[in-house]
């Protein structure tokens, strides 16, 4: 299961965020994207807030507990400390007030401050939870991006692969990843892929050893992600294997849970595989806006052969 730790949350410049007491709780971990408000929680009433959360506080937490006695702020600051929050926000640039200072101390419970309204902040740390948090998977492949199609190719080693990324990114496409492709199922149902952080984009190619690809072609040679749109295996021809000749029949690659549009293209000498992956590129285009050339092509020719079996029959 995927986590973020409190401080790692802080230091992403977006959701403003600073600690306001309770720092020995910056390891502390979120491993949900749900965001909770402590609401009937400050009555005393807890049951609905669960542990490892995200809790905020936004104006109206803020104006009940500075208008209770301070005996009753520490009851109600400690009703919502027993469900064993992960970090308390407070929005607004609010002044927190010295009792919820004091129980986030002694709990070790982060209390962050940010100046961003409420709904601004839970729609900023919900996109970055959804991100941080989502399932991720690492595939053996190169991810590239040629006319804005996210493309993986698969395949054995030593099938090409490294070779026809590079001779696509001569050709101005760009580099993902390659070796080790890092895949993200977002909320949407989307999948994203990058590089790790370890081999970045960098390519290994036989014979010539690691190159980078930022310093050898520039920085519009490369990208840091991209959706997946299309996965293609390459594998090394075999005469005994029946190829799909036709292309109607769409398959699919499962990865995450989510269904991706799949090809098989068998590799041998004299195929240019960079112009085949270009070409699978723009024919998924095409599908995405409804054309199916295939279909089309063989819906076309049933026409004609009715048309034909019609005249042989007058």
């Amino acid at each position: 299961m995927q986590s973020v730790a409190v401080g790692e949350m802080v230091s992403e410049a977006v959701l403003e965020l600073s600690v306001a007491a309770g720092s020995d709780g910056v390891e502390r971990t979120i491993d949900v994207p749900r965001i909770q408000k402590p609401g009937l929680a400050l009555t005393g009433y807890a049951e609905q807030l669960h542990p490892g959360r995200l809790l905020v506080l936004g104006g109206t937490e803020h104006s009940y507990l500075s208008q209770i006695e301070i005996s009753a702020q520490a009851a109600a600051v400690g009703a919502v400390m027993t469900a064993e929050p992960a970090c308390l926000v407070l929005t607004r640039g609010l002044e927190p007030m010295a009792t919820l200072v004091d129980a986030c101390d002694r709990a070790g419970v982060p209390l962050l401050v940010t100046p961003l309204e409420s709904s601004e902040f839970i729609g900023r740390v919900k996109a970055y939870l959804d991100v941080q948090l989502a399932p991720t998977a690492s595939l053996h492949g190169v991810m590239v991006d040629v006319l804005e199609v996210g493309i993986l190719l698969l395949g054995k080693s030593g099938v090409g692969k490294s070779e026809a990324a590079l001779e696509l990114v001569e050709r101005g496409h760009r580099l993902i990843a390659d070796d080790v492709v890092e895949v993200q199922l977002r909320a949407d149902g989307s999948l994203v892929t990058r590089s790790s952080r370890e081999l970045g984009h960098h390519m290994e190619i036989r014979g010539l050893g690691i190159i980078n690809i930022a310093d050898l072609f520039g920085i519009t040679a490369i990208r840091d992600s991209k959706r997946l749109d299309l996965v293609m295996e390459l594998s090394v021809w075999d005469d005994s294997e029946a190829y799909d000749r036709l292309g109607v029949d769409d398959q699919s690659y499962e990865i995450l849970s989510a269904q991706v549009p799949f090809l098989r293209v068998p590799v041998r000498p004299g195929r240019n595989i960079a112009s085949i992956i270009e070409v699978a590129a723009r024919n998924q285009l095409l599908k995405e806006l409804g054309h199916y050339s295939a279909r089309e092509f063989l819906q076309r020719l049933d026409e004609r052969t009715s048309r034909a079996r019609a005249q042989v029959s007058e």
